[in-house]
């Protein structure tokens, strides 16, 4: 441990913090996919707001298209995947780039940052915007979110900060 600098282990938590948020992603790709049914019938229920708190002057909100409903989770499911390979670059860059210069090495974040923006993308406007301001999401005891994607946005937002942040020489 001695043997690296401070600014090689900032380097390397960057490496290793990307690898996170990319085994991340790729965990729940493949909870989508092999798990198809039960994260469907999640999309369907907050976007139908059958489980919500019944506000009539918000029903008019509500999408109970089951086409819709496979259209749009699969628009979810494209953007995680979107995040996930950007991501998986990213990190991959990062490593790649972890013994050059400060220069090459900020250079190789562009993939990371951009993975990064997808995930809140998703986790924060897509389920807690739309999701919960839209849809009435908080509302449903069954189907709500709202905090795991708080939990998850709390994660990514400072990631990106950090790994955006110039601070390594």
């Amino acid at each position: 441990m001695n043997n690296l600098s401070t600014d090689e282990i900032v380097r390397y938590s960057k490496v290793i913090l990307m690898a996170f948020i990319s085994l991340f992603g790729i965990l729940v790709m493949f909870s989508n996919f092999t798990d198809y049914a039960s994260n469907y019938e999640y999309v369907g229920h907050v976007l139908s707001m059958d489980t919500s708190l019944k506000n009539p002057n918000i029903r008019y909100r509500a999408i109970t298209s089951p086409m819709l409903h496979h259209r749009i989770y699969w628009l979810i499911i494209t953007l995680e995947a979107l995040y996930t390979s950007f991501c998986l670059v990213g990190t991959y860059q990062l490593y790649r780039k972890i013994k050059q210069s400060a220069a090459d090495f900020h250079e190789a974040k562009k993939y990371a940052i951009i993975g990064l923006l997808i995930a809140i993308f998703i986790y924060y406007f897509c389920l807690q915007v739309i999701g919960v301001e839209w849809f009435d999401m908080d509302n449903s005891e069954a189907w709500n979110a709202k905090d795991w994607a708080r939990h998850i946005v709390d994660f990514i937002f400072p990631l990106m900060i950090y790994i955006a942040l110039k601070i390594e020489q």
